[in-house]
C-alpha cells in the first residue's frame, strides 16, 4: 500500500466534522424536547460536569474530555448534547405519544432538578410531537387543540411525506410547540425534520438578540447624525469658530460612533449569519402551502425578516456614520491646514519686516562703529604724536591726527566690508572672494 505524506494536524477532525451532529432517528409516534442555553466561560467548564453527573445516574459512559457533541441512551430516554459557538443544545427524545397534547413530555423522565441546573441561560425551549398522519391534512380544530387555540403556521413538507406546524409562541409552561404529522417519513427523515424545526427556532432567537441592541442604538445614531450635520454645516459656511473646539466635538462623535460599532458589530454580524441559517433550514423543509394556513416561510417573511432588516439597517448606518465622521475630519483638517498656512505666511512676512529693520539698524550701527573707531584711533595717534614731539621730534600732533583720520576711516570701512563678504561666503558655502 502506498504511503501518504504526513497528515495535516486537523485533517481527521475536519473530515469528521460533516458527521459530527447527525439527527436522532425517531419512530412514530414520538416526543422530543429541545433546550438551548447561552453560556459564558464558567458555564462551559461546568457543562461537562453536569452531563457527567447525569450519565453517572444512569450508568452510561460520559462524554470524553474536550467533546463538543455527545449522544447516549438514558433508559427509555434518548439524550443528545451539542455545543455550538455561543450556545449549547440539549435534545431529549422518547418513543410513544403519551397522554394528551404535550402533557407528558420527554423531559418529564429526567431526574428532578437536573434540567433547571443546566449552566447558562435559556434562549429556546421547545416540545415537539411526532404523530401519524391521516389521509387528509390536519383540521383546524386539531391544530387549535395542540396550540391552545393559537393560530398555527405550517405546511406539507418533504414533498408530501408529512406535515409540520407551530405557533411560534412560548406557552404557559415556558416551551414553544411543534407538531409533525408523519405520512411516509423514515426514522432518519423524522429525526432530521424535528432537528430542522428546532434549529429554525434557536437560530431565529439568536438572530433576534441583535434587535434590542438596534433599538437602543437608533436614538443614539439620530443624535450623532444631527450633531455631525450641524458641525459639517458650520465648516461648509466657513464660520470662523474655534477650530480646536470643533475638532474636540468631532473627536467625541468619532469615539461615540466607534463605541457603538465595537459594542454591536459582533451581534449584528451574528444576526446576518443566523438569518441565513434560518432561511436555509426553511428551504430544506420543502414546504407546500395548505389552504388557509400560512407557511413557515411566509410567517418569517412577514414577522422575522423585517426585524433582521432593522438590525442590518442600523449596522449600515453606524458604518456610514463612521465614514462620514472620517470625511468631516478630513475637511476640518484641511481647513486647519489652510489656517495654519496663512498664519505661517503672516509670520514669515513679519519676520521679513523684522529682518529689514535689523538690516537698517545694523547699517546705522556700522556707521556709528566707524565713527567710534576713527575717534579712538585718532586719539591714540594724537597721544603718540604728542609723545614723539615731547621726545624732541619736530612733529605737529594736530597735523598728524588730521592726516590719519581719513586713512583710519577708510581702513575701518574696508575691514567691515571684508568681514561682511567673509560671512556671506560662509553662509553660501563658498570660499570668500579675494579682495585687492
Amino acid at each position: 500500500m502506498a504511503v501518504l505524506p504526513p497528515d495535516h494536524p486537523d485533517r481527521l477532525q475536519l473530515a469528521s466534522e460533516v458527521h459530527a451532529r447527525p439527527p436522532e432517528p425517531l419512530d412514530t409516534p414520538a416526543r422530543a424536547t429541545y433546550v438551548a442555553v447561552l453560556f459564558d466561560v464558567e458555564a462551559r467548564k461546568q457543562e461537562l460536569a453536569h452531563i457527567e453527573a447525569l450519565c453517572a445516574l444512569y450508568g452510561v459512559p460520559p462524554p470524553k474530555p474536550g467533546s463538543t457533541h455527545f449522544s447516549t441512551g438514558l433508559d427509555t430516554l434518548r439524550f443528545k448534547w451539542e455545543r455550538h459557538g455561543e450556545f449549547s443544545g440539549y435534545t431529549f427524545c422518547l418513543t410513544g405519544s403519551g397522554g394528551g397534547p404535550f402533557q407528558e413530555t420527554a423531559v418529564s423522565r429526567l431526574p428532578e432538578g437536573w434540567l433547571e441546573q443546566i449552566p447558562g441561560s435559556t434562549i429556546v425551549a421547545a416540545h415537539a410531537t411526532l404523530l401519524a398522519a391521516a389521509e387528509s391534512p390536519p383540521e383546524a380544530t386539531l391544530l387549535a387543540h395542540h396550540f391552545d387555540g393559537n393560530i398555527a403556521v405550517g405546511a406539507e413538507i418533504g414533498d408530501g411525506s408529512g406535515f409540520a406546524f407551530t405557533d411560534f409562541r412560548v406557552h404557559a409552561d415556558g416551551y414553544a410547540r411543534f407538531v409533525v404529522f408523519d405520512r411516509s417519513l423514515t426514522p432518519r427523515q423524522a429525526g432530521r425534520t424535528l432537528q430542522r424545526l428546532f434549529e429554525i427556532e434557536v437560530y431565529r432567537m439568536l438572530a433576534l438578540l441583535a434587535l434590542p441592541i438596534a433599538r437602543r442604538q437608533s436614538p443614539r445614531i439620530v443624535g450623532i447624525e444631527g450633531a455631525l450635520a450641524a458641525l459639517t454645516d458650520s465648516i461648509a459656511q466657513d464660520q470662523r469658530s474655534d477650530d480646536e473646539s470643533l475638532l474636540q466635538e468631532l473627536t467625541r462623535l468619532a469615539a461615540e460612533v466607534e463605541s457603538g460599532l465595537a459594542s454591536s458589530q459582533f451581534r449584528f454580524g451574528a444576526c446576518r449569519a443566523y438569518f441565513e441559517l434560518v432561511t436555509t433550514r426553511i428551504a430544506e423543509l420543502r414546504e407546500q402551502r395548505l389552504p388557509g394556513i400560512q407557511t413557515i416561510e411566509e410567517f418569517m417573511a412577514r414577522r422575522f425578516t423585517p426585524a433582521v432588516a432593522t438590525c442590518t439597517t442600523v449596522s449600515q448606518r453606524l458604518h456610514d456614520l463612521s465614514e462620514r465622521v472620517a470625511q468631516t475630519s478630513a475637511l476640518l483638517s484641511t481647513r486647519v491646514d489652510i489656517t495654519r498656512e496663512r498664519q505661517n505666511q503672516a509670520l514669515l512676512a513679519s519676520m521679513d519686516r523684522r529682518a529689514k529693520l535689523q538690516l537698517r539698524l545694523q547699517q546705522t550701527v556700522e556707521g556709528l562703529s566707524v565713527a567710534a573707531i576713527v575717534y579712538y584711533v585718532a586719539g591714540l595717534i594724537g597721544y603718540v604724536s604728542k609723545g614723539l614731539k615731547a621726545g624732541g621730534l619736530h612733529v605737529e600732533p594736530d597735523l598728524v591726527v588730521g592726516i590719519a583720520i581719513p586713512l583710519v576711516a577708510l581702513g575701518a570701512l574696508w575691514t567691515i566690508r571684508r568681514a561682511k563678504h567673509h560671512i556671506a561666503a560662509a553662509e553660501a558655502g563658498q570660499p570668500p572672494a579675494r579682495e585687492l
